[in-house]
């Protein structure tokens, strides 16, 4: 009897742990591959859609016996399994060369007597009817997971000196479920929290519960690099934002001009009529996606969904994307999300056997509760929430909290990071990578950099070394001091830089600053203010530049201040500055005439300033006194007063000065983002030419933000201004549709920026220099540029054009710049 129960519960476990795993290619009769074929497990939900080279790989936790081939056009193909594991499988296809009843559809589906999108008009009508959007209020459970692998693992990659003394970590080698390749998890982190929305209002609310982290929680930057992957989207609007770009949803009501659609399969789910739907893109090059998903009759609500971006889309770094959510019925009409999984194949080559790496995120939702009314004031989010107790839950928290049981790889990542922290050539890595992405090279518990400053050039310094480096304790430091030291091989002089900076509270994030700093800067080369004290424009000390870079100025500046946040991402702040100017350059002047009418090239200044700055959706990770951004494309709105008191301190001059900036990037569909600047300032009283505004001119090569490319520095002074800068980024859209051209990935740019502004004659007869006072007033100034980006993943290069004051002395009428930068 116990031999019986033994081979018993041998089989049971073999079947509980049975899988069937097929991968292969489906071809036509001339051995051609197809594309987006639909292959399915007989009789489940389970399939997949070969990818743009007939490829595909299909596992389910489930044995199965059959596997079942379809593309519209061709008879439908029964595959027995024979075996657990079939993954060099060759299927072809025969054309179909019998009409039955159901019409059938290929290449460009027709717009007109498509089942499929009369389904799809019916999913658009009931988007906002379907699930949360039901209810007034809803309260739920999140678990969420994000892991990072390296793929394609082979022997010769486990062999390789990269890894010397790091062996150990192949213990944990795993296959993935959706492509079929082999992986090694090497970062894992956990995070439990309570989620509360009220529809009615529009507001959300999400409470952290815990968080587990496999060893890089100090790692600003990789934090930041995770958080910046993993945005927020859902799948009935229209677009959706991965990596900085707008891909159009299958579910769009623009998805019918990019997408084709077949009715593949009908099938019960859950007791519930679904009807299976194929989508594909009409054309290439274009950010869509190709998969399928399972609609419920009667409801309209996606029951499951599977995605994957074209293999030709216009995205650096990565080879794929995959994202498949599934939906629970809650009752008869409610149908809940319940499993979200996105995972990005990260690759510097799109070759299918070159090495890379998997970013995976995998949320579960869980206990949901309706209609519960919080007090609006509870939706007030917390500018800085940091509890150290959530970061160091017991594993018994975890043990209840997670909705899917770790897998026995994804356990021992935890054990594996531990001895990888003790290896020194691991840590080798984390540093070189960490270089990259801060600028900064980490000394114990000091930061040395900005590396990529260590070196100038300009007329008055001529070689100009930069040191510098900052206090580094990790993400959360509540202080941080900051220095540099500077020498200029021409003028044979040391310049410097120090400031700090402490958080007095960190619920408001009240903080204190000071700092000082004596250096030689090109004081015009912006028109708001700078608020950094050790803040430097990269027009002072640019390697490369054109014509006369002369026009510097000493500058002595003291600052003292503070800040506060009382509301997320609504900071207001309040500073005393005292600065001396001079010029750094007998060829350049800031004189002027005193009020008995003395010249005086010294100007000492005293000045208070009071700021509100205004940045909604920024997102930022760290609860220290600096934070890193994850993501730009937040609009910001930013306003400045500054009262200059004379007699403070010896102060020369009174004045108030009013300044606005406005930007805000805009996500334009398919088409790119287009990015407008405004800004507009007004200064009231008689000041001399180190205290107007001066219109911010780039005689660099480089391309400079808000910033205008063909104006020379110094070339019009304002005391009065309104400037604007228009750019659209079209992320490749029209370069995506010309042959030859589309495989090079790169982006188009265009823009225009303009500027109007005035002097009074007050300040013109203050002056006393030998710079010439003229302003863009009669007519507004304005340039224009085209740009083309992504040059080989890094380079962007812009054609500017002036278009008017063409008579204004060594002028340029027509300049090319440049940036360097790595995005997706």
């Amino acid at each position: 009897m116990k031999k019986l129960l033994l081979v018993f519960f041998v089989l049971a476990t073999n079947l509980l742990l049975a899988q069937t795993k097929v991968g292969g290619i489906v071809i036509d009769t001339s051995l051609q591959p197809i594309p987006y074929a639909s292959v399915y497990f007989k009789n489940t939900s389970e399939g997949v859609i070969t990818n743009e080279d007939g490829k595909f790989y299909l596992e389910s936790e489930n044995m199965q016996d059959t596997l079942v081939i379809s593309f519209t056009g061709y008879e439908e193909v029964y595959l027995p399994l024979t075996k657990k594991t079939s993954l060099d499988l060759k299927i072809e296809l025969q054309e179909d060369t019998v009409l039955s009843e159901i019409k059938i559809y290929s290449g460009k589906t027709s717009k007109k007597d498509n089942p499929a999108l009369d389904i799809l008009r019916k999913i658009w009508e009931n988007r906002r009817k379907n699930g949360l959007h039901k209810f007034d209020q809803y309260t739920y459970q999140k678990y969420e997971k994000i892991e990072f692998d390296l793929n394609s693992i082979d022997s010769a990659y486990m062999k390789s000196k990269l890894f010397k003394g790091m062996e150990f970590i192949f213990d944990k080698v795993d296959t993935s479920k959706i492509t079929g390749k082999t992986y090694l998890p090497i970062f894992i982190n956990e995070q439990a929290s309570n989620v509360y929305g009220d529809n009615t209002a529009n507001l959300k609310k999400e409470i952290l519960s815990g968080n587990k982290n496999s060893g890089f929680e100090n790692n600003q930057h990789i934090m930041a690099f995770l958080k910046d992957l993993y945005v927020e989207y859902d799948i009935y609007d229209n677009y959706l934002k991965l990596y900085d770009k707008d891909f159009v949803s299958p579910l769009s009501r623009t998805g019918i001009n990019v997408y084709n659609y077949v009715l593949n399969d009908t099938a019960y789910i859950d007791g519930k009529l679904c009807y299976n739907i194929v989508y594909y893109p009409r054309r290439k090059g274009e950010l869509t996606f190709r998969g399928d998903f399972w609609v419920n009759d009667g409801t309209w609500a996606i029951k499951k969904i599977n995605m994957a971006i074209s293999r030709d889309a216009n995205i650096n770094w990565v080879r794929d994307i995959y994202i498949e959510q599934e939906y629970e019925v809650l009752n008869d009409s409610v149908f809940l999300l319940t499993k979200d999984h996105l995972m990005t194949d990260f690759s510097i080559r799109q070759n299918e056997k070159s090495k890379g790496m998997y970013g995976k995120r995998t949320t579960f939702y869980k206990n949901f509760n309706f209609n519960k009314k919080m007090p609006l004031n509870f939706y007030k989010s917390e500018v800085n929430t940091y509890n150290e107790a959530l970061m160091n839950r017991p594993d018994e928290f975890w043990e209840g909290y997670r909705f899917e049981p770790l897998s026995e790889e994804e356990k021992g990542i935890y054990t594996m990071l531990d001895q990888l922290q003790q290896t020194k050539r691991f840590q080798t890595y984390v540093n070189l990578a960490t270089i990259l992405a801060s600028d900064y090279i980490q000394i114990g518990n000091f930061d040395y950099g900005p590396i990529f400053s260590s070196f100038g050039f300009n007329d008055i310094e001529g070689l100009r070394l930069r040191v510098g480096g900052r206090t580094y304790f990790g993400q959360n430091d509540m202080w941080r001091l900051e220095g540099y030291t500077a020498y200029g091989f021409k003028d044979d002089k040391f310049k410097y830089g120090i400031s700090g900076r402490f958080m007095l509270d960190k619920n408001s994030r009240f903080i204190f600053f000071a700092g000082n700093r004596r250096d030689v800067e090109q004081i015009a080369a912006t028109l708001s203010p700078i608020t950094d004290v050790l803040g430097r424009s990269f027009a002072s000390s640019a390697l490369l530049a054109s014509g006369d870079n002369s026009k510097l100025s000493n500058i002595n500046l003291s600052s003292a201040g503070l800040e506060i946040e009382p509301l997320k991402n609504l900071k207001f702040s309040t500073s005393f500055n005292y600065k001396t100017l001079k010029s750094a350059s007998p060829t350049f002047s800031l004189a002027y005439y005193d009020e008995n009418g003395n010249i005086q090239n010294d100007l000492k200044q005293s000045e208070i300033n009071l700021s509100v700055d205004y940045t909604p959706r920024r997102k930022a990770v760290g609860h220290g006194v600096d934070r890193t951004d994850v993501d730009y494309n937040y609009a910001r709105v930013f306003f400045n007063y500054s009262l200059g008191i004379k007699g403070m301190l010896g102060s020369d001059f009174d004045y108030k000065k009013i300044q606005l900036l406005y930007r805000h990037p805009i996500m334009v569909g398919g088409f790119g983002r287009f990015t407008p600047t405004l800004e507009v300032g007004k200064t009231y009283g008689t000041v001399p030419l180190g205290l107007l505004s001066v219109i911010p001119g780039n005689q660099s090569y480089f391309i400079i933000d808000n910033a205008f490319s063909q104006m020379n520095y110094y070339e019009f002074i304002t005391d009065e201004y309104i400037a604007l800068h228009l750019e659209h980024n079209f992320n490749g859209r029209i370069f995506s549709r010309i042959p030859g051209i589309r495989k090079l990935g790169i982006r188009e740019f265009v823009g225009i920026r303009g500027v109007w502004g005035d002097v009074s004659k007050e300040n013109i007869a203050l002056n006393a220099s030998n710079i010439l006072y003229t302003a863009p007033k009669d007519k507004i100034y304005y340039e224009y540029f085209v740009g083309v980006g992504n040059i080989f993943k890094c380079l962007r290069i812009d054609v500017n054009w002036r278009g008017n004051y063409l008579e204004n002395p060594n002028v340029r009428k027509v300049g090319v710049k440049v940036v360097f930068g790595f995005y997706f």
